[in-house]
């Protein structure tokens, strides 16, 4: 298809790994719908900063934890841009339970924004890739520590367990019309629960002797987009961080 015409809805683009992954796919090209619940602000400088780079891009509002606004998004997208060729989910609630403090409503909140939502949008994407007669992806941003299992924040590490046994399903079930791919990171961002020094020590613990950067994993999304014979597989960008064990989350070392 004609690069000036691929579009793209990045869920989470308003801000951190979802914004980089809105800029590397304008810089080539894309489209960009810009989903965002909360962060109007940061969402519009995403869009300004897309157009900056020479490309269309809109912002879009839908909490993703209510299916009914969940289903309405992507045609929303679609009425704004004309079309949808795929969808990036970066969007996902992380936060901290155990086995001890682990309880439905936990679960629930992570089951419905990490691993329901996605299944839903990919179904959408499906149904409009069917009446265009076209083809397109969907790339799962998923975590590496669901191959190195540790104890903490148990619900999340579920619902994106989860979300990985999804990607199989939905890249059989929705072919040819869809593939679906997972990108897992490593420790890529700083987050409220660790210091600056203390995330530039553990991003050094890898095979590699850093783990993945924004770009190094906005750069995989774009290849998992771009190569059309990948589907019902996950790229693990990470610097080899899922080789090594660890008996904590990096957020409770």
């Amino acid at each position: 298809m004609p690069s000036s015409d691929r579009t793209v809805l990045i869920t989470g683009a308003a801000k951190r790994l979802g914004r980089e992954v809105a800029l590397v796919l304008a810089a080539s090209g894309w489209q960009v719908g810009v989903h965002y619940l909360r962060s109007s602000d940061e969402a519009a400088q995403t869009v300004a900063d897309c157009m900056a780079l020479g490309t269309r891009a809109s912002a879009f509002q839908a909490d993703l934890a209510d299916e009914a606004q969940t289903r309405a998004l992507l045609p929303q997208v679609v009425e704004h841009f004309g079309r949808l060729d795929a969808v990036v989910n970066s969007a996902a609630i992380f936060e901290h339970d155990n086995v001890k403090s682990f309880n439905h409503a936990s679960l629930e909140k992570h089951l419905r924004s990490n691993t329901a939502a996605p299944i839903i949008l990919a179904q959408s994407l499906h149904a409009h890739l069917i009446a265009r007669q076209s083809q397109g992806v969907v790339v799962n941003l998923l975590d590496q520590k669901l191959w190195n299992q540790n104890p903490d924040f148990l619900s999340y590490t579920l619902s994106k367990s989860a979300l990985e046994a999804a990607n199989t399903m939905l890249a059989l079930a929705l072919a040819p019309h869809v593939r679906m791919v997972g990108v897992a990171p490593g420790l890529t961002l700083t987050s409220d629960y660790l210091s600056p020094e203390k995330f530039q020590a553990l991003h050094k613990l890898s095979p590699l002797g850093r783990s993945s950067s924004p770009k190094d994993v906005a750069e995989a999304v774009r290849f998992a987009l771009e190569n059309p014979a990948i589907t019902g597989t996950t790229l693990l960008v990470d610097g080899g961080q899922h080789l090594m064990r660890f008996e904590r989350d990096f957020s409770m070392m």
